[in-house]
Parts: structure tokens; sequence; C-alpha cells
């Protein structure tokens, strides 16, 4: 059955963080931030031995390690520039340091995914005032050019040297290999619906897939995208990890969307639900973006500056979203006659 997971931007996490998420109910962690890791900053990639002292504290609370992040690839590995090799070289050692420590989820980043930036940012307030992150087409007076189908085609090119460099050590270590949707889905983003489709034609191995973003997904085409995206992808079993998160509006219907509480978005979570169950799917639930609420203790990321994106303790969003989930998971479990 499905798991509950919540990320962390940091791999310093206290034993109070862990006491917390054990008396929440979480099963599992996804370290968002592959510099965070012990090891990087010194040599490029993780450090194993420090690596499998992290897991067995983790474990030591009941918890686990579901998702890492390997090492960013950056704008000089894109653009084949001095020390292009060494990213690689980083990112293939990072594979095979968390494939011996038994992580199951590595995700690689990739400079570019998002470009050209055509949205604005803006707070959007939720009842009693809880602040969301919105973005807006409309806001946006001067928007950047779309790339060239040749800068587009240099781009994959490169995104396809990499993952052909990863992708056997991956399938050697039984590491799952995935990428995660362009957020913000602006057109011609390179993980929007078409460039997901290509990841997986290009790459037709099962150690291959997603960390799928329902909230990223949702943005670019609502509730019906979301339900196809899971019937297809899920069934073809490309599905790694889903990052559970309800929004308002969306690019293609409203120029704009917010990103909402679960219970308070335009998505019906609990049938999201259901079609994840029956395309088969028994990964971690993640809450992933958190609105600010009153008292709130929130992380915030420059690029998204109204959206607490990992994990802090006494985090009170992250908190009613993990609740929430339990709560959901429990009613699955009753109408479908299978514990969890």
């Amino acid at each position: 059955m499905m798991k509950i997971s919540v990320t962390s931007i940091s791999c310093d996490l206290t034993d109070t963080d862990l006491k917390q998420m054990s008396q929440l109910g979480v099963d599992c962690i996804d370290f968002g931030i592959g510099s965070s890791f012990p090891g990087v900053k010194e040599q490029g990639y993780p450090d194993l031995d420090r690596v499998l002292k992290l897991k067995k504290k983790v474990r030591s609370w009941g918890l686990d390690i579901n998702r890492v992040t390997l090492p960013d690839l950056t704008d000089t590995f894109i653009r084949d520039l001095p020390g292009a090799e060494k990213e690689l070289e980083n990112a293939r050692n990072a594979v095979k340091v968390f494939g011996e420590a038994g992580i199951p989820i590595v995700r690689q980043r990739f400079a570019g995914d998002v470009d050209p930036v055509l949205t604005t940012g803006y707070p959007a307030y939720h009842r009693g005032g809880a602040i969301a992150r919105g973005e807006s087409l409309g806001l946006t007076s001067n928007k950047p050019a779309y790339p060239t189908f040749e800068e587009k085609e240099r781009w994959w090119a490169r995104f396809n040297e990499a993952f052909k460099a990863l992708l056997p050590i991956a399938e050697d270590y039984n590491v799952k290999l995935t990428i995660h949707p362009s957020d913000t889905p602006n057109h011609e983003t390179a993980f929007n619906g078409l460039g997901m489709h290509r990841v997986i034609d290009t790459f037709p191995s099962k150690n291959v897939g997603f960390v799928y973003c329902i909230g990223t997904r949702a943005e670019e085409g609502g509730s019906s995208l979301v339900l196809d995206e899971i019937n297809h992808y899920g069934r073809k079993g490309r599905i790694f990890l889903v990052h559970f998160r309800n929004v308002r509006g969306s690019l293609a219907t409203a120029g704009a969307f917010e990103e909402a509480m679960l219970d308070d978005g335009d998505l019906n979570m609990f049938k999201l639900l259901l079609e994840l169950h029956k395309v088969g799917y028994d990964g971690c639930l993640n809450p992933d973006h958190y609105l600010q609420m009153e008292g709130d203790t929130v992380q915030l990321d420059d690029k998204w500056k109204h959206s607490a994106i990992g994990w802090a303790s006494s985090g009170i969003c992250c908190a009613y979203s993990i609740g929430y989930i339990r709560a959901m998971l429990t009613a699955l479990a009753e109408f479908t006659g299978r514990r969890w």
C-alpha cells in the first residue's frame, strides 16, 4: 500500500525533527537538494559512510530514506563547458553511492528545464489569510523569446548523454532514475507533457520514470490532465513517487494558478488517490509545497517565494497535510478492504 513521505532540503535533521515526523505518521524522507549530502562539498559526490550513518539515524525513528537528489547538472554541463565531464562523473559516482546505501530512488536535476520563464509570481491569500504561491502569465509584461528548435534539440542531446551515462549504473544497483516535471510548466519547457513522453520513449528501461508532481501537472492542464497521466504512466509502472498537492486554476484555463490546501483546490484528491490505487501505485505520497499559515515555521526558496518547499520543525500546514493524507489512506483501506 501507499506510504507518506516528506521532503527535507537539509541532511542535518535533529532528533526533534525525526521524532515529530514519527509522531505525525510519516513513513519516509525525500531529500531534495543534491548538494546537501555529506561529502558533496569536499569531493563532488556523497560520502558512502556518512550516507549510511544518516540512513541509520533515520531508521532508528522507524523511518526510511525514499528518494534522494543527485548533484546538479548545471549550465556548465548543458553548454558542454570546461568542467562538464566532472559534473557528470560526480552524478555517476552519486548513483553508485546511493545504490550501495540501498536507497531506491534518485532524481537528476538539469539546468534549463524550466526556461523560458513566462509567469510572474505573487502571494495569493486563501482562507483565513493563509499565503499561497500564485503565478500568472498576464502579470509578465516583457516575455522572453522561446528557444529555437535547434536550441531545444541541443538541450535534449545533452540530457540524453547524461541519462545514457547514469542508467547502466542505476540498473546495476536496482535504483530508479527519475526526473520531475518542469515547474513552472511554462510553454516550451523541457519536461512538459510532451517532454515527459519523450523521456520514457527514449529510455524504455523500467528503471526510468517520474517524481510525478500532481500540482505541477495540474498547473499545466487541470484535473483531467492529471487523471489521464496517472492512468497512462501508472499503467506503465513509471510513477515512482507522487507529489500530492492541490492547486486552483491552470495556465491553460485561467492563464494563472495558485497552490491550495489539499481540501481547498480544484482537484478532488481522493479521486486521484483512487486512480493511483487503480493503476497499482504503491509508492510514497509527498504533500510537497505548503501554504504559509499563521504561526507557521517554513523554509522558503527564492524560486518559490510564497511556497514552503520542505520540512520544518513545527510546520503547521505540513502537519495538516500529513494528517489529511493519512485520513484518506484510512478511507481508501476501508473502501477497498485492504489494510495500509
